[in-house]
């Protein structure tokens, strides 16, 4: 047995598992590693597929991992009150929006988003619809409801976050879009990875494949808007420049 294992036993190793089995509480997170779900094999393919955003501003995390080191280097210095210093701006504003681009097997396709106010509809064409915009980062935050009763439906749906205003910051954010299914655990895609400038960010594609439907994880950033996840994706939609109103 070695001293790394006498003292902190199989902790890093633990850890490794704990992270592939799932996100918190028994969620399942869709990682690099893992990046999709069958809601089909899970039987979670009826009623309401709730998708949520919900996100907080930080500061900058140079003064989180240097208080995390300084902290191992002197035990005692955790009681000392520490000095907090400036690392530009402590807080930036960022209005993350929520927005699912969708298309059925009919061959319509279209986006659900608050910009315009586009807010879709639940129990008709396109069976997405949008609880509103939440310009604050509340705790409740954003929500998309995605009628799974109707399911055959759909061909496929993106489901994005984008910066509507403001600083192009998704990582001076915790932002996370959780997905509820109707039956089974939620499923957890947490906005963590570094992309300064990106103003928008594709997150989960939910694809009928031959009748299964199939939850995977793209984090792909893009510096632009919706019209540039649309070419991406290759949606074929016509984008305008459009306004919030003041609020």
């Amino acid at each position: 047995m070695t001293v790394r294992d006498r003292f902190f036993g199989g902790w890093g190793r633990d850890a490794d598992r704990q992270f592939d089995m799932g996100g918190t509480s028994g969620a399942v997170e869709l990682t690099k590693r893992r990046p999709t779900y069958s809601l089909t094999k899970q039987g979670a393919t009826t009623g309401n597929l709730r998708v949520n955003l919900s996100w907080r501003m930080r500061t900058s995390d140079f003064g989180e991992r240097r208080s995390f080191g300084t902290t191992l280097r002197h035990p005692l210095r955790k009681f000392t009150p520490e000095v907090v210093q400036a690392q530009g701006p402590a807080m930036v504003n960022v209005d993350l929006d929520l927005a699912c681009m969708w298309e059925l097997q009919d061959g319509s396709k279209g986006v659900v988003q608050p910009l315009g106010n586009i807010l879709g509809s639940i129990n008709s064409p396109p069976y997405v619809q949008l609880s509103g915009d939440d310009r604050f980062g509340s705790g409740s935050g954003e929500t998309i409801y995605i009628n799974m009763d109707h399911r055959d439906d759909f061909k496929r749906l993106l489901v994005f976050v984008y910066i509507y205003d403001g600083t192009p910051a998704f990582d001076r954010t915790h932002a996370l879009v959780t997905l509820y299914p109707g039956n089974g655990p939620r499923v957890e895609i947490p906005l963590h990875e570094r992309a300064p400038q990106a103003r928008s960010c594709a997150v989960v594609l939910i694809e009928n494949i031959k009748g299964d439907i199939v939850l995977r994880r793209e984090m792909r950033y893009v510096y632009g808007f919706q019209s540039e996840l649309d070419r991406l994706y290759g949606w074929g939609l016509q984008w305008g420049r459009g306004y919030k109103s003041k609020v």
